[in-house]
């Protein structure tokens, strides 16, 4: 593995909050690509570079494991059909140093499915749950009917769940279940991802263990449905939830008490709440309201959803928005907007703010606004929800956020 580490910033006395900045390549930003590292105050208000590895380069989506003081990382790559000419698509295990929060790679394992683009982890199981969300693009093959005639069949990418076990030391032990998503939705439809073609192939988008640990929620934005699954040593289907077409379910989130969830839905540009039975692992919709301003024009897609560590407010980024916006949750699980921020102008929805994450306090939280190549923080009010801006420093292509606390 080729790991390019830069020298790290000497350690401060005391507790240490690190932010774990996953970012995407750039053939043309040789500071883009990788892992970055901040050492991150308190109060959010100063954000420190410490540290870069290069590997892996694509590096999507993150999720830290405290007892074994490891992060791991997704390369969001398609895998090369007809040999080695760049890594595959992978998902890496990282030691986090105790001193400086320098990562040092443990080792990987290749991810069968391309677009690796989300990860669960249960360090009580010592399991990690992948969503592979695939490719839009397909093959053309021609085959003959058994009238004799001769007809194009079309073949998409697919797209994949997989459960990984995981070592005591952290590292990734065994690859020990993997679902092939099926099906498609409404294609064409109307959005403008590849072409219209945006649903012509399941694509798994999140794959999140629910706080229980008994259940993996799957959104697939690709047949418009939630998947619940019964997570042991392999995983089994549970309930499958149809939702209405070109709806497109991206991320869920859980609420702290575990009998909530909130989903956005990237077609419709939409948020969801529903009432979620741990033991049986069904879900209930409560109720539904968009994510952007009446009046918005344009293309937008929500991205990712996180709630409050104190479960009164639901927090989704908008990409066409472009925002960052915070809803009320109500005692009967209604949403109502109640403020929003404004990020970066995206290039489009592909190409915008991706991820945002709130510190272990919930005192504020750090937005990957990709398209100005800043992390940016906010404070957060802990009365109204609302965010205020307290810095921002230059990282290239930042994608997602992770925190580790560490000892002094």
């Amino acid at each position: 593995m080729n790991t390019e580490q830069t020298e790290a910033a000497p350690a401060r006395p005391g507790h240490r909050l690190i932010a774990y900045i996953g970012t995407y390549g750039s053939d043309s930003d040789t500071e883009a690509g990788g892992i970055t590292a901040l050492d991150v105050s308190r109060d959010g208000r100063r954000l420190t570079p410490l540290s870069r590895v290069t590997e892996p380069r694509e590096a999507g989506y993150l999720v830290y494991a405290p007892s074994t003081r490891t992060l791991y990382a997704v390369d969001e790559r398609k895998t090369d059909g007809r040999g080695p000419v760049e890594p595959p698509a992978a998902v890496h295990a990282l030691s986090v140093s105790e001193r400086d929060g320098s990562l040092t790679p443990l080792n990987w394992l290749a991810a069968p499915g391309p677009r690796p683009t989300h990860l669960a982890l249960d360090e009580r199981r010592g399991v990690l749950v992948t969503a592979n969300h695939g490719d839009f693009e397909h093959v053309e093959h021609v085959v003959r009917a058994d009238d004799g005639s001769w007809r194009t069949e079309y073949l998409y990418d697919d797209s994949t769940v997989l459960l990984f076990g995981l070592a005591d030391d952290g590292r990734l032990a065994a690859l020990r279940d993997v679902h092939v998503m099926e099906g498609h939705g409404k294609d064409p439809n109307f959005s403008p991802q590849a072409g219209g073609h945006a649903q012509s192939g399941a694509h798994a988008h999140c794959a999140v263990i629910d706080p229980s640990g008994a259940h993996v929620l799957v959104a697939d934005k690709g047949t418009d449905r939630i998947l619940v699954h019964r997570l042991g040593e392999t995983l089994r289907l549970a309930h499958t939830y149809q939702l209405p077409p070109e709806t497109g379910p991206r991320h869920i989130a859980f609420g702290p008490g575990g009998d909530r969830a909130y989903v956005t839905y990237e077609f419709s540009s939409e948020l969801a709440s529903y009432a979620f039975d741990p033991s049986s692992g069904e879900l209930r919709a409560l109720a539904q309201v968009s994510t952007v301003l009446p009046g918005h024009e344009g293309v937008n897609e929500p991205a990712e959803v996180r709630v409050h560590p104190d479960g009164g407010f639901v927090y989704v980024n908008n990409r066409g928005e472009d925002s960052v916006v915070w809803f009320r949750v109500e005692r009967d699980g209604g949403l109502t907007r109640a403020g929003h921020v404004p990020l970066a102008p995206s290039v489009h929805p592909g190409l915008a703010a991706r991820s945002f994450t709130f510190d272990p306090s919930g005192s504020f939280l750090l937005v990957a606004d990709r398209p100005a190549d800043l992390v940016r923080s906010y404070a957060v009010d802990a009365g109204s929800g609302a965010l205020s801006p307290l810095t921002e420093t230059h990282v290239p292509q930042p994608a997602f956020v992770a925190f580790a606390e560490l000892p002094g």
